[in-house]
């Protein structure tokens, strides 16, 4: 229970006004005449209330602010704590979450790699692609053996049409990982980006049933998006 303040001082006199008659208000130095009764103790260990000071010890405590006794969480919760949020779609959230946890580790030896990763994943999701694609450029060159940073460089890419840059970055996604499937897959609809982009232009220039190709693919396209 929490003592409000303004009530401190009148139990304070009660709990004085209760204390027996010549109670000590001054513990002797080590070394003097009397046995420390603290002499054994180390800071970990609370030191016991004088005789007769039960009460104000007592009171003293209860009224200590209150203080919050949650565990400050490790950085692997913390990671596990954004990763949820970003799959909620809680991406403000996550990106303030990300800045303050960077803030708190800028002096810190190394990189925390996920963190950056989430990073880049969260301003891309608020639409804040040239700081995704600066965050993830970043990594690709500091951590060139991680495929995901590639994979989703490349998603970006590709969402600026700039597919030229996509195709590199997932060659590159799977040179790290050639067994990476989210990147072949994405590879392959690069291609059929690619195919229907060629198939337009084709189109555009006169070319026979280069309209009914363009279709065939959009249509490919869209039953992919809608899976």
């Amino acid at each position: 229970m929490t003592i409000k303040p303004r009530f401190r001082v009148a139990l304070l006199a009660l709990a004085l006004a209760s204390a027996p008659v010549g109670a000590p208000l001054a513990q002797s130095m080590a070394g003097g005449a009397g046995e420390n009764p603290n002499a054994s103790r180390t800071t970990l260990d609370p030191i016991p209330p004088e005789g007769g000071w039960e009460g104000l010890a007592n009171l003293l405590e209860a009224i200590k602010p209150g203080v919050d006794t949650r565990l400050t969480p490790s950085p692997s919760q913390i990671t596990t704590h954004i990763e949820r949020l970003l799959n909620h779609g809680d991406n403000e959230e996550a990106l303030a979450l990300i800045e303050k946890r960077m803030a708190e580790t800028k002096d810190q030896r190394g990189t925390d790699v996920q963190l950056m990763f989430q990073h880049a994943r969260a301003l891309a999701a608020l639409q804040r692609t040239n700081e995704a694609i600066d965050v993830y450029t970043e990594m690709t060159n500091r951590f060139p053996e991680l495929p995901e940073p590639w994979n989703n460089l490349a998603a970006l890419y590709a969402g600026r049409g700039e597919l030229e840059k996509a195709q590199d970055a997932l060659q590159m996604a799977l040179r790290a990982d050639p067994g990476y499937a989210a990147a072949r897959a994405n590879l392959g609809d690069l291609q059929l980006l690619q195919a229907l982009r060629t198939y337009k232009k084709a189109a555009k220039d006169g070319v026979p049933g280069m309209q009914d190709k363009a279709r065939e693919v959009e249509t490919m396209l869209k039953d992919k998006q809608g899976k």
